[in-house]
């Protein structure tokens, strides 16, 4: 079936206004797992207060921390009600700790894709590796030669357990070294704790930006398929040699069950703010990447994304707790 065939069968109940005319008549939650003051924490605020003002009511984040990037998906499969009132942040880690649970022989809180009803996605991140100014690395070979010289004593951090750390374990298995992940409750912590010298690098997304403008850290790669506008002179992974990647690009969904009058009104009114000049200010301040796709679409990418994470899982060996 065409797609636009499709769409007009998905939304065919939008024939009878009420619904959408009712929605939303209260204030809508979006579950963020994730800490504040991170990149991903201010865009989510950024669009969802933009998305308030368009669709009339507040549009409220709260941010729920830990499990990988999961507790807001575990709460919409869980305890939600589908009525477009609790929605959340997904991250690919929804399908990544699936994955490794299923591994594990362990019964993931939630189906990756039955339990949801996928919105829109929005946005990719741009991340890097960033370590302290008088750090003795200018460069990431050299951070990778230093580690190779001194297996299992180089720790980094990252925003929580299995996320970005599998873009340095892929590294880590393509350049022969062994360093340790830590995980953090977001990126505010991770990058409080290598300014205290705790860690000798993160893995972060952009959170760090500002501070590398300020001189505050030095930022020695991206791990996307491209350089940073605003970091022009900092070569990918890829560039500097090893074949590495990864943009995370995410977007909101709700519970299965969904009307869809009340998805078709949310997204299209986080699709307005997606594209609202302030948000679009924030997304350049942190190098963020536009990944717009409809509500079929995300759906669709979803499906993808979730059989990448199992091929992941099962190429690395990753396990919970490990």
């Amino acid at each position: 079936m065409p797609q636009v065939a499709r769409r007009a069968l998905l939304f065919a109940p939008l024939a009878s206004p009420a619904l959408a005319q009712r929605f939303p008549d209260r204030s809508i939650r979006v579950l963020l797992p994730w800490t504040p003051g991170g990149a991903t924490d201010i865009q989510v605020r950024s669009i969802s207060d933009i998305a308030s003002r368009i669709l009339g009511q507040s549009v409220v984040v709260e941010n729920r921390p830990g499990a990988s990037g999961t507790l807001g998906a575990q709460h919409m499969a869980r305890e939600a009600r589908p009525d477009g009132y609790t929605i959340g942040q997904m991250p690919l880690g929804v399908f990544r700790l699936a994955a490794m649970m299923r591994a594990a022989s362990m019964a993931p809180p939630y189906d990756p894709l039955g339990s949801f009803t996928w919105i829109i996605r929005t946005v990719g991140y741009m991340g890097g590796v960033v370590v302290r100014p008088d750090a003795p690395w200018q460069t990431m070979a050299q951070l990778v030669e230093h580690a190779r010289r001194n297996p299992g004593e180089v720790f980094y951090g990252t925003p929580g357990a299995n996320t970005t750390d599998v873009v340095m374990r892929r590294l880590a298995r393509i350049a022969g070294v062994e360093w340790t992940a830590v995980p953090f409750r977001g990126a505010a912590p991770n990058l409080q704790a290598l300014l205290g010298g705790q860690i000798a690098f993160s893995c972060e997304t952009s959170a760090w930006a500002d501070m590398v403008l300020e001189g505050r850290l030095r930022l020695l790669a991206v791990y996307t398929d491209r350089r940073a506008e605003r970091f022009p002179n900092v070569p990918t992974l890829r560039e500097a040699g090893w074949d590495v990647a990864s943009d995370s690009s995410y977007g909101f969904a709700g519970p299965r069950g969904m009307e869809p009058a009340v998805v078709l009104a949310l997204h299209d009114a986080f699709k307005a703010a997606l594209h609202d000049p302030a948000h679009l200010a924030v997304l350049r301040r942190f190098d963020f990447q536009l990944r717009y796709l409809d509500s079929e679409g995300y759906a669709n990418f979803a499906a993808v994304a979730n059989q990448e994470e199992i091929a992941t899982v099962q190429e690395m060996g990753l396990r919970l707790g490990g």
